[in-house]
């Protein structure tokens, strides 16, 4: 018998089981999800469906979901999404690290709880190769798949139900992109995808322009946070339109997070000091010379640009106005 399981054709003795399939291929059925000809197949189900000769599989992996933390006390700053409460207001991603050693030691020293992971195929001919899980434990982290590489609704909702089978989750995070070029937002791929996941129950992140329109749109849809971009993908170039972003904040009844275009931590404090409620990087961490030393100062200034907005600034003047008084002076 024939199957194409994950792009590679392979020759199977007999008609088997799923179950049986994953036993020959060395896979925990509990770590993957498992689709069939486009159709997931439950894990419940793994047992009792017999494969086809000229069946197309493919077995996507990672693990785990993080524990829902508990209520923050009346007056506690923490950050709360889809009724999940967290301490840091940074998210960081887990991909360009030079390995997954590195991968955990950033995250680590971010202080973050949340981190975003890619849905992707197992690898079934070199089975030794680490796995992220192994690394960054998802007992300890909140993961938060993604849809990064999709460009059309379709990828990006099939997806997160692979995502969601093979570890449970349901808080996710959504990104259809326009062009390989501008990795922008295609805003009419993501409505449509956004609309068919709420419908199935996914809590649901989204990435977004940096249109005060649009993300009014995206929450009155029923989007638990939205993640207008500060520029583009892995630019580095800071908040390019402050002024949109602050006028998504003060409407928004959802969490607002600076989603991608940051590049050192003066950037992420400037998102602080708007007002949004969190800033989601990767790049910027991943690619600075000491990794671990920027992850450290994305956590301080994440925390102090918090802080910052929270007093409030003092207003801005056209002149000078001294700061010592002036009765008594010499």
């Amino acid at each position: 018998m024939l199957l194409h399981i994950n792009g590679e054709r392979r020759e199977i003795a007999d008609a088997i089981t799923v179950d049986q399939l994953l036993a020959t291929l060395g896979l925990d059925a509990r770590k993957v999800a498992f689709e069939r000809n486009l159709e997931i197949v439950p894990k419940s189900r793994y047992g009792e469906t017999r494969l086809s000769d000229g069946d197309k599989i493919e077995i996507v992996h990672f693990i785990g979901g993080g524990a829902q933390a508990a209520e923050a006390d009346r007056g506690d700053d923490r950050f709360v999404v889809a009724g999940r409460c967290f301490r840091s207001r940074l998210l960081i991603g887990t991909g360009k690290y030079k390995d997954f050693e590195q991968t955990r030691a950033a995250i680590e020293t971010s202080g973050a709880e949340i981190v975003t992971v890619a849905v992707r195929r197992v690898n079934i001919t070199d089975r030794a190769q680490p796995m992220l899980v192994d690394y960054v434990d998802p007992k300890k982290y909140t993961y938060l798949p993604n849809t990064a590489g999709c460009y059309n609704a379709q990828e990006a909702v099939r997806t997160l139900r692979l995502a969601r089978e093979a570890g449970g989750w349901n808080l996710v995070k959504l990104e259809v992109l326009g062009d390989q070029k501008t990795l922008y937002p295609d805003m009419v791929e993501t409505l449509k995808a956004a609309e068919t996941l709420i419908k199935e129950g996914f809590e649901v992140m989204v990435y977004s322009t940096d249109d005060p329109i649009m993300a009014k749109r995206l929450e009155d849809l029923g989007c638990c946070a939205v993640m207008p971009l500060a520029a583009p993908i892995g630019s580095g170039l800071g908040i390019q339109n402050p002024v949109n972003i602050r006028l998504i904040v003060e409407q928004a009844r959802v969490p607002v997070l600076v989603d991608a275009g940051v590049g050192t931590a003066s950037d992420a404090a400037v998102a602080m000091e708007l007002g949004c409620d969190g800033v989601l990087l990767n790049t910027a961490v991943a690619e600075a010379k000491d990794p671990i030393l920027m992850a450290r100062a994305m956590k301080l200034a994440i925390e102090a640009g918090r802080l910052a907005y929270l007093a409030g600034r003092m207003k801005r003047r056209l002149y000078a106005d001294p700061s010592s008084p002036l009765g008594g002076l010499i």
